[in-house]
């Protein structure tokens, strides 16, 4: 690990903390009328746009130094979706190559020129981070291995080379619907690989074999964060968050009363950009927390059902959706307090 701190940490590359400013949020939501579509917010809650997409999506990107917004399909994702992110106009769908399927989430190059995304080679159960050419109508350029199965969110680190992947260790396959086929003997990590390259830097694994890593975030100053989905005995409360400091793995447990109000069950982690601190939420136990990314120290929980979406806003709060329509502010010094209440049902993430 002394080599993957230096790497990491010593990088002259690694930005100043700044404001995360004006800003717009995209999510995928399913309508009234039982279809599916993109939808871009303004800060306030305001529904700016909505765009029609053939099947549920998960999450996206946005692109840098461009005006590509991307969605990927879920459960599985037979294709993404490239909008423009200023119209919702759609510009291409990709599908995934034949005998695979993508995993929900991608993030691009700094120079937007690749576009990284997740996927599942699933007859042979190999997990893949898949490479687009966004400057050629996104023809697929080439794959890296992830030697893992089931890799869910991918992070860019801060300095613009390292990729950082949560493998999530459970084997599925579209023939079985959402079976997990593996229990027994999964194989949850962390990987992170360069993205030129491939090769692999480091692989951090949970202290349990059934905490599926599965939802990241990184901090301006490199710090990783790690959301995990248990899927050992629902009695168990194992810690569902982990920390990548200076080299240095530390999972982090919160007071017992709010490990069981999370379920076992994170489907976002957002690190803000403008603080140390950290937000999760649970759709699962209808929980979202915001604590210290430092110390692990609580310092917000909110009882909001079906909650999954984070976003950090200007001035150090969170944004959480939920499934429900509901968009509530969530910080660490006030109460947590709804913005807005949209005829729309939000899925798991906001970029």
């Amino acid at each position: 690990m002394t080599g993957l701190a230096a790497s990491l940490t010593g990088c002259s590359l690694l930005p100043a903390r700044a404001a995360s400013g004006s800003r717009l949020y995209a999510g995928a939501l399913a309508r009234p009328d039982n279809g599916f579509g993109i939808g871009t917010l303004a800060p306030n809650g305001e529904l700016l746009w909505q765009s029609p997409v053939d099947s549920r999506c998960h999450s996206g990107c946005r692109q840098p130094r461009g005006n590509d917004l991307v969605f990927f399909e879920r459960r599985p994702g037979w294709a993404f979706y490239v909008l423009d992110q200023h119209t919702g106009a759609r510009r291409h769908k990709i599908g995934a190559a034949p005998g695979e399927h993508f995993m929900g989430h991608g993030v691009f190059s700094p120079d937007g020129r690749w576009l990284y995304a997740t996927a599942s080679r699933y007859q042979q159960g190999r997990g893949l981070v898949t490479v687009y050419d966004a400057h050629n109508a996104y023809r697929r350029s080439h794959e890296f291995d992830l030697q893992g199965i089931g890799p869910h969110e991918l992070v860019l680190h801060p300095d613009g080379t390292t990729l950082v992947v949560a493998v999530g260790g459970i084997r599925t396959h579209p023939d079985y619907d959402r079976i997990k086929l593996n229990l027994d003997t999964m194989d949850p990590a962390v990987v992170l690989l360069d993205r030129h390259t491939g090769r692999h830097l480091a692989r951090l694994r949970p202290q349990h074999h059934q905490q599926s890593s599965r939802h990241l975030s990184v901090s301006p100053d490199g710090d990783i964060y790690v959301g995990y989905q248990y899927q050992g005995p629902l009695h168990d409360t194992p810690a569902l968050l982990a920390r990548l400091h200076r080299g240095r793995w530390q999972e982090i447990r919160l007071p017992q009363t709010t490990q069981a109000a999370l379920a076992n069950y994170i489907s976002s982690v957002v690190a803000h950009p403008e603080n140390d601190l950290v937000a999760a939420a649970s759709p699962v136990g209808g929980t979202a927390v915001v604590f210290d990314g430092r110390t692990g120290e609580l310092r917000a929980q909110a009882e909001i059902p079906d909650c999954a979406g984070v976003q950090a806003l200007a001035g150090g709060d969170f944004l959480v959706s939920s499934g429900q329509g509901a968009l509530v502010r969530l910080g660490a010094r006030t109460a947590p307090q709804p913005m807005a209440s949209l005829p729309v049902a939000w899925d798991h993430h906001l970029v």
